[in-house]
């Protein structure tokens, strides 16, 4: 069974234009026909957003028919967070709160989601992560992430995926999630390197902040940075596309 998964920051669906342009995400997230997405920065009820509920308008632009949705941040007027949505049943879904000390509310939201085949049903825990702006804020983040008792108590062998804008510039975080949670990178260039898929910013890509992280009975079959002109300037991030074969 093949499954794809896009991560994207949409910046609020705020280009580098300063628009306001909701149907350049849709028209991007349509293009690449992912089975589950999953969003950063997603506003409820903001006025910058026109107060409009993105992930609700999102996944019913799309076809997606079900969605879970994490706030961290609570404004004067309206809300923001993580997005998943999904073409696949999603069986249970909670946001981890990943803030640490004074530092801006982040979160991580899980999503357990049946993968349903033609002969089998097959689960697969999903993490849509938006770590902080400091790599020390970052470490702690991860740490928190790992005691989790939905990444805590799940079994190597359970397919996993962690993704999101990790905002880790030097690759820092890669030896915790590859060596330490016995993950596997989908987002570096080749076996072994820490040699990022570049996504940020999107007009001229210098930082690979956006990745995926797999484990368990998961083939990844390929991984790659959306390359359509609109993605330069519909966020100030890329989104990030990977295809993966359940074993």
């Amino acid at each position: 069974m093949r499954v794809r998964v896009l991560t994207y920051n949409i910046h609020r669906a705020i280009g580098l234009d300063r628009r306001f342009r909701p149907e350049r995400i849709a028209s991007i997230l349509e293009r690449h026909a992912a089975d589950i997405v999953l969003l950063q920065e997603v506003d409820e009820g903001v006025p910058r957003s026109s107060e409009r509920d993105l992930a609700r308008d999102l996944a019913e632009a799309l076809g997606y028919p079900h969605r879970a949705v994490g706030h961290n941040v609570t404004l004067r007027k309206g809300r923001y967070g993580n997005a998943t949505l999904s073409r696949f049943r999603i069986l249970s879904e909670r946001n981890i709160d990943l803030s640490i000390g004074l530092w801006r509310r982040r979160g991580c939201q899980h999503t357990a989601i049946a993968l349903e085949g033609r002969s089998a049903r097959r689960r697969l825990d999903v993490f849509n992560l938006h770590l902080g702006l400091s790599a020390r804020e970052r470490e702690r983040q991860v740490a928190l992430l790992s005691r989790s008792h939905e990444l805590a108590g799940l079994a190597p062998d359970v397919p996993c995926l962690v993704a999101g804008d990790f905002n880790d510039w030097r690759s820092r975080l890669t030896p915790l999630f590859v060596e330490g949670l016995r993950f596997r990178s989908a987002t570096d260039h080749s076996r072994g390197s820490q040699r990022p898929i570049l996504t940020y910013p999107s007009f001229f890509p210098g930082g690979g902040l956006d990745r995926i992280y797999y484990r368990g009975p998961l083939r990844l079959l390929t991984a790659r940075r959306c390359r359509l002109r609109l993605s330069r300037v519909a966020s100030d991030h890329l989104p990030v596309i990977a295809d993966f074969e359940l074993e």
